[in-house]
């Protein structure tokens, strides 16, 4: 096994607390899913949200999962000019097979923050 961190982004429609919690479900849902990883498995996991997103804390959704005895932390992203709207993100660390690849996950609006870290890289 060995240490590694997952990426995910997801947008979320509008600051309001559920749309906030059902985006964050739904990113941790799909980073569990595609990279196979067990509750045990994962160490911390640290979210950020766009500015214009404080109705609700992204990681109270990842307590209603159940992952209850994981690190979480909550952070405001940097507010650059011109990015993209209504964005929460996260940084899962956790163990996995080090001969897989990891699955970064981009959801909704935020499949062009994939493109975008692919073109920089």
């Amino acid at each position: 096994m060995q240490l590694r961190a997952l990426r995910g982004a997801i947008t979320v429609d509008e600051n309001e607390a559920d749309a906030i919690l059902s985006a964050t479900e739904e990113l941790m849902r799909e980073v569990i899913e595609r990279n196979g990883i067990a509750a045990d498995d994962m160490v911390s996991c640290i979210f950020t949200c766009t500015a214009d997103l404080d109705a609700e804390f992204p990681a109270v959704a990842a307590r209603n999962l159940g992952l209850s005895s994981i690190p979480l932390l909550c952070a405001r992203e940097i507010d650059v000019p011109g990015s993209l709207p209504r964005v929460i993100r996260l940084l899962l660390h956790c163990y996995g097979d080090p001969d897989s690849a990891p699955n970064h996950v981009y959801l909704r609006d935020a499949v062009s923050l994939r493109r975008d870290l692919e073109g920089a890289q």
